[in-house]
């Protein structure tokens, strides 16, 4: 697989991601569902602390990329969820710990909501990837 940045402006590499990415010679794609802090058996994890629902989150996705045979090298799409956009920002330094090595910066995006689906939960990253 190939990906080929698309950055008509050069704002958005200082955050960690690119606008768009071409994507060539992919065969396979893994669509994964939001993922959360939360443990193997569904439940919520570390209340009140975004930083440490951040990392879970991202534990448990790269959790689900190995089940496909696939890393966060191959995450072409983030789609991010967070209760209260500011803090999630100020832990953002966690993205780039994880996806730096990998030297992949995926377009995405980051809503604030009011609410996740579990109560409690401050944070959900979904991803597709490529491979």
């Amino acid at each position: 697989m190939e990906r080929t940045a698309v950055n008509p402006w050069e704002w958005s590499i200082k955050l960690g991601y690119n606008q768009a990415e071409v994507i060539n010679g992919a065969t396979r794609q893994v669509i994964c569902a939001g993922q959360t802090a939360v443990d193997e058996n569904g439940a919520p994890q570390h209340p009140g602390d975004m930083r440490a629902q951040i990392s879970l989150a991202l534990d448990n996705l790269e959790a689900v990329l190995n089940g496909a045979g696939m890393d966060i090298s191959n995450v072409v799409k983030l789609g991010i969820y967070a209760t209260d956009v500011d803090e999630a920002l100020q832990n953002f330094d966690l993205m780039g710990i994880r996806f730096g090595p990998h030297q992949v910066a995926p377009p995405m995006t980051l809503l604030g909501v009011s609410r996740l689906a579990i109560p409690g939960l401050l944070f959900e990253i979904e991803a597709t990837a490529m491979a």
